[in-house]
């Protein structure tokens, strides 16, 4: 092999059905025993057969090194049409691939003017009723099916049976959107299940649409009934189509759940099961016909998210008897999705299951940092042999289970922990010396699989579970890097985008559920801008730059219009330094001036809206935001320098954003460095800091000179730091420093998750600057990568690290020996790297070969004064130099 494309996608997918992009883009990558492999040029053929007969678009021969973001320029796709594609590309070293493996995509309906089938809905009588309506619908074919494709979506959540069979394995479908203005659908290839003689089953759940969400047991936000909306299209082999759609003519009735609520659990009574309702020739003489229901067509959209899924499977590894003789089973690991069991019994009898996240300090059972949330599950037994449960329209967060009933003997093979997330590429991965790190990077990404369920979550367990801005721009720099989030934040940023107030405001919580003056807090309200503008820099998405970009700019014209002065934010309230340990004593809120934060963020978004016009070819807005930007920043300094170069904030956090957001002069940044260092070193290398200033901390420490510093920040062990939790026997992020006190008491009942991933974000610091793997933001997605990790040989005999990009993999591994250090880097083809190497020094700078990399390299290669630079392309390097 010499050059082979490969990992074909279609917006970020691999082989997507559904797509209502008009012109989607196509993105691959490129394998290559050569070192240095550039593309030059690419060739894509999409066409409507395999054969590729049918073409519709021929790109030719592009001379371009884009293997990402390429976009379709052919005819105008037809909906609910499947095409293929296939691509080829030439080198550097003038070498040509053959042509890929074939990939497909398949557009939805395109348009909402296609949709003819009519929203249906129980009977007015049935609108309060808790249990789950079941719709039914029975059809026959006549022809041999050539294809079939279900659309559909709902009002609330729902599942869709075809003749006895469940529909895809996707979960809490259609997600969680702000339904008012977007209501996603989703398209099943239901080809194989078609018989002669049909049924059609959908279960509809309250989910977030009806059901409990937000604060103060709030119900029905987006609308009062459970609705759905449904379209099949069969083509036959001969040609002919027919298009099966829900209307009055299908019938409901009432089954076994109960009760199923995302907060509080679900009611299921087996009892009560309609055997065979999703198959032919069942017996539906007394269910009721379906209601029509005037609901509009206009906002519904082609998934767009991540789907959710079940990712895998985790065994209980203890049971447990409580001081309070509590029957406990114990899974290891706070998770989110919910528990499969077996139980035997009589008729009548009940499983009775309680979630909890952990246990208080006598080894009890501990529930009350839930708050109203239920998180029970409640089983009525039939009375036959086994019987296998899960849940179908809830989710807890729990690492132990109280079985309040349970009939029989309690064997832990009856047990099995269902861990639900969007389906995300697991990218990034990071491993040192140190188990404790180790733990650390587990909890975080076991917190981001925990919170990242359609939405990004504050919590997973409590009567909570919102999707916070300001918890969401904290954590998206470790996202990126440990999971591809591009499509799971465009969902997102779009549902921002929709729920923006008209004067440019951003509500706290996205969607929005909360009231209308929650809204547009510092640091919160900033997502608008620091989220598309971090998936811009992980994965080029241009398109999700300029779809955002108005939004953006809204966001940073609302705050400008605060107050009297335009260059500072003195108004409004602000959640400041959310959970900053200096904070007074009975406030949440840290020490450093709201007024401080607020104005800094400004300057920060007011600087990410210049860039974005830069990237977008605004130039006139480019001008426009660069001199706010600075009026901003002077006003700042007016403000809060003295003329000395002296903060007047005396916070760890107001240190950390004035060298983090470049806000002061830079003959007085060493100073303020100083003073931030000597701050922690004075407390001991413990931090301070809240939701504020905690994802920056370690960034600025080791920027400005101070990496020792944030290395021993991390691996402090006692409270408050990111260890201290792990040494409780943490298995996510918490929510407080201290959610658990060394006495094993807890900080408090109100608001205490031990699922939260905010301080999760030291996880870029790990990978970028322990690991050394960053993005060029002149070429962002990794298209240029920089190796600059700084040196923490002292702390660290090694780290395994790597990172799969749009391009595929980079990796950086590194291990101390007794005199010298070993380097191995891979980087992929059509891409490039800086690499800098702490310690080294040219004359004892090695390859693979025992080359000397002077020798190697030539001229391109640079003596700093604490390290060796030079540059590379792709393949993989082995290096190795002495150090005193």
């Amino acid at each position: 092999m010499s050059i082979k494309v490969c990992n074909l996608k279609c917006e970020y997918k691999k082989n997507p059905i559904g797509i209502d992009t008009k012109n989607p883009r196509f993105f691959w990558q490129i394998e290559s025993d050569k070192l240095n492999c550039l593309q030059t040029a690419y060739h894509i053929i999409v066409s409507r057969d395999m054969n590729f007969n049918d073409i519709v678009w021929d790109s030719s021969k592009v001379y371009s090194d884009e293997s990402i973001h390429v976009e379709y320029k052919g005819k105008e796709l037809q909906p609910r049409t499947r095409y293929y594609y296939k691509v080829k590309v030439w080198d550097n070293n003038q070498n040509q691939s053959e042509w890929s493996n074939i990939s497909f995509f398949e557009t939805g309906l395109l348009d909402n003017s296609a949709w003819i089938a009519e929203w249906i809905t129980v009977d007015e009588s049935h609108i309060n009723v808790e249990s789950c309506p079941y719709f039914r619908k029975e059809f026959k074919t006549s022809k041999k099916v050539r294809n079939a494709r279900v659309y559909i979506t709902s009002c609330g959540l729902y599942e869709l049976y075809l003749n006895g069979k469940r529909c895809g394995d996707y979960y809490f479908t259609p997600g969680w959107t702000s339904y008012k203005k977007r209501v996603q659908y989703q398209t099943y290839d239901v080809t194989e299940l078609i018989n002669e003689e049909n049924a059609i089953g959908v279960i509809l759940g309250p989910g977030w649409y009806k059901g409990n969400i937000g604060f103060g047991g709030q119900r029905n936000f987006y609308g009062d009934r459970l609705a759905l909306l449904f379209q099949m299209h069969i083509e036959y082999q001969d040609g002919t189509e027919d298009i099966i759609t829900s209307d009055n003519t299908w019938k409901y009735s009432f089954g076994p759940i109960l009760l199923s609520e995302i907060y509080h659990g679900e009611r299921y009574d087996a009892n009560l099961e309609l055997i065979g309702w999703d198959k032919v020739h069942y017996n539906d003489s007394t269910w009721e016909c379906a209601k029509l229901y005037n609901y509009p067509k206009n906002h519904i959209i082609a998934h767009e998210g991540a789907f959710v899924r079940k990712i895998e499977e985790i065994k209980p590894v203890e049971f447990i008897i409580t001081p309070k003789g509590e029957r406990v089973i114990d899974f290891g690991q706070n998770m989110v999705g919910w528990v499969r069991f077996k139980a035997t019994g009589n008729k009548g009898d009940k499983v009775i299951i309680k979630h909890a996240e952990v246990l208080d300090k006598e080894g009890n059972f501990y529930t009350t940092n839930l708050r109203s949330a239920k998180q029970t599950i409640e089983y009525i037994l039939k009375g036959e042999d086994y019987e296998v449960f899960e849940p179908h329209f809830t989710f807890q967060g729990f690492r132990y289970i109280l079985l309040e009933e349970y009939p029989g003997e309690i064997n832990l093979e009856n047990f099995t922990g269902i861990v639900l997330h969007s389906d995300m590429e697991e990218t990034g991965y990071f491993e040192c010396s140190n188990d404790y790190i180790n733990k650390l990077q587990h909890n975080i990404k076991w917190g981001q699989k925990g919170n990242f369920l359609d939405v990004p979550t504050d919590c997973p367990q409590r009567d909570e579970r919102l999707g916070w801005a300001g918890d969401c721009q904290v954590f998206i720099n470790t996202a990126c890097f440990n999971m591809n989030t591009a499509s799971f934040f465009t969902k997102w940023l779009h549902d921002l985008k929709a729920d923006q107030l008209a004067n440019g405001g951003i509500p706290y919580v996205i969607p929005n559920v909360l009231e209308e003056r929650a809204h547009s807090s510092a640091a919160w309200g900033d997502a608008a801008t620091i989220c598309p503008w971090t998936i811009y820099l992980y994965y080029g998405d241009k398109r999700l730059l300029e779809e955002q970009y108005e939004s953006m700019k809204a966001w940073v014209e609302y705050i400008r219009n605060q107050g009297d002065n335009e260059y500072l934010w003195n108004t409004g309230f602000h959640y400041g330094d959310w959970l900053g340990l200096d904070a007074k004593e009975g406030s949440y809120i840290g020490a450093t001036p709201k007024d401080y934060i607020a104005t800094a963020f400004y300057a920060y978004s007011t600087k990410i809206v210049r860039d974005a016009a830069l990237i977008l070819g605004k130039v006139n807005e480019v001008r426009e935001y660069n001199k706010l930007l600075n009026n901003i920043v002077n006003e700042f300094n007016k403000e809060f320098v003295t003329p000395n170069g002296r903060l007047a904030a005396p916070t760890q956090t107001a240190h950390v954003l004035a060298l983090m957001f470049d806000l002061v002069d830079d003959k007085i940044k060493p100073r303020i460095a100083k003073t931030l260092n000597d701050m922690i070193v004075e407390n001991d290398y413990h931090l301070t800091t809240g939701f504020v200033g905690t994802p920056y901390i370690c960034h600025v420490l080791s920027e400005y000179g101070y990496h020792e510093t944030a290395v021993k920040l991390l691996l402090q062990e006692s409270y408050p730091s990111w260890l201290y939790p792990i040494t409780k026997g943490a298995t996510t992020i918490w929510e407080h420093w201290d959610g658990i006190k060394p006495d094993g008491s807890f900080w408090s009942a109100d608001m205490n998750s031990f699922n939260h991933y905010a301080y999760g974000s030291i996880g870029d610091w790990m990978y970028k600057v322990l690991a050394g793997i960053n993005y060029d933001d002149i070429k962002p997605a990794f298209k240029h990568i920089k190796i600059n990790p700084k040196n923490s040989f002292k702390y660290f005999s090694y780290i395994k690290s790597s990172y799969k990009s749009l391009y595929g993999i980079v990796k950086v591994n590194w291990e101390v020996l007794d005199h010298s250090i070993k380097f191995f880097i891979e980087i992929p083809a059509n891409t490039s790297a800086e690499v800098f190497l702490p310690l080294a020094k040219i004359d004892t700078l090695y390859n693979e070969e025992k080359i000397l990399l002077k020798d190697f390299f030539g001229s391109e290669i640079f003596q700093e004064n604490n390290g060796v630079r030079f540059n590379i392309g792709s393949g993989k390097y082995y290096f190795e130099y002495t150090i005193d």
